[in-house]
């Protein structure tokens, strides 16, 4: 990916977890006691801890007990890696075959493991780049596709996190369908799973579905809308996640070019329209896409694209203990062009505070924690493996 393609197109990332049962237990009981140094006191550093990974763009946890966590390439690659023994040779999976990664934003885009070990891979299937769910066996590769949707106008804004929620259930993530300035107009559609995160139970059918639709999915039963559908009003939400203390989840949802934003919802908060594209970030994009008495979710936290970066890469709220007395309770977030370390927190006021923290390496795709709740990050060129730390200024 280059930033060119980042700039036009808005990237992989740019266009472009874990269940909460399996996230590691938060450090208090009240998410807000565990509470770091103030964010001016605080920094970040990246530190390099393996290298020749492929075109990396999403990191999990293998929570087996081993250590290990599991970073996946864009070409349909899986790789296990151990702080004592390194990158591993062997991939634990390869369905390069069934994965178009020849595009920028395309291929093989996220990874989640159930609590009974299931895995589940979010891709764009090689026949006909159509976003699809799929479950996976980490032995054989064999796939059972679960859910798909087209995605052939535009190679662009495929999403494709996934994360299971603090309820059991898998999320996932899609983009708008690419293009500038959602020429499907997906964003603000409910018959589309474009533009949308959504919420499916994996451990049940419900024929002919090979999963079920939660009963307290906001649009079930609503005619015209698709019931899988969690969240709306999305560009490309590319990386999300699970605070583990309290089950809210964190978005960072790339800009069409003005605003980068991060969104927060609080645990079970269904339904959120978070604009797109009537809005981008804090601002009104395209006013024929508003709509009189529709009330959208204002960004937490946003920045500004070219002058401040390109693509924000969404992360996680730290909730390890190596660093909790520093970083307890601080989301991490960076950006793709400018390496910046953001951190954001919530207040006992319910307002939110920002700060820049460092500076992490240019081209990062992905964080992901391993089964501590210590923070990674990998960068798609040169291709590296990096764990995060924290320090008290001076």
């Amino acid at each position: 990916m280059t930033r060119r393609h980042l700039r036009r197109g808005l990237s992989l990332v740019a266009g472009l977890a874990l269940a909460g049962a399996l996230l590691p237990a938060a450090s208090s009981a009240d998410p807000l006691e565990a509470r770091g140094v103030p964010l001016g006191e605080l920094t970040a550093t990246a530190t390099k801890v393996a290298s020749g990974l492929v075109n990396p763009t999403a990191i999990t946890a293998l929570n087996d007990g081993s250590g290990r966590i599991l970073i996946v390439e864009k070409r349909g690659v899986v790789r296990a890696y151990h702080p004592r023994t390194g990158l591993a040779a062997k991939p634990v999976l390869d369905i390069s075959d069934k994965v178009n990664g020849a595009d920028v934003e395309r291929g093989l885009l996220g990874l989640a493991i159930a609590k009974d070990r299931r895995a589940y891979v979010a891709y764009t299937r090689k026949s006909d780049s159509a976003v699809t769910l799929s479950r996976v066996r980490l032995d054989t590769g064999e796939l059972t596709e679960l859910i798909t949707q087209p995605h052939s106008e535009f190679p662009n804004h495929n999403g494709g996190q996934l994360a299971f929620g603090p309820d059991g259930y898998l999320y996932w993530g899609i983009g708008d369908g690419g293009g500038g300035g959602d020429p499907l107009a997906s964003g603000q559609r409910l018959d589309t799973l474009l533009g949308k995160i959504l919420r499916i139970d994996v451990n049940r059918a419900c024929r002919p579905l090979r999963y079920c639709v939660p009963a307290g999915n906001p649009f079930a039963g609503v005619a015209g809308a698709r019931p899988e559908i969690w969240s709306y009003g999305l560009r490309n939400p590319w990386r999300f996640s699970f605070d583990p203390a309290d089950g809210s989840l964190w978005i960072g949802d790339v800009g069409q070019g003005r605003f980068e934003e991060v969104d927060h919802l609080a645990r079970g908060k269904g339904g959120a329209n978070f604009g797109w594209s009537c809005k981008e970030g804090p601002v009104v994009f395209d006013e024929t896409r508003c709509e009189e008495g529709v009330t959208y979710t204002e960004p937490v936290f946003h920045y500004i694209s070219g002058a401040e970066g390109c693509a924000v890469i969404g992360g996680h709220v730290y909730r390890g203990k190596k660093y909790a007395s520093l970083a307890g309770g601080t989301y991490l977030a960076t950006d793709f062009c400018q390496g910046t370390a953001w951190a954001v927190r919530k207040k006992t006021d319910g307002t939110y505070e920002s700060a820049r923290i460092g500076e992490f390496p240019l081209d990062a795709t992905t964080f992901g924690t391993d089964q501590n709740g210590e923070l990674y990050l990998a960068d798609e060129q040169p291709g590296g493996l990096h764990r995060i730390s924290f320090a008290r200024k001076g």
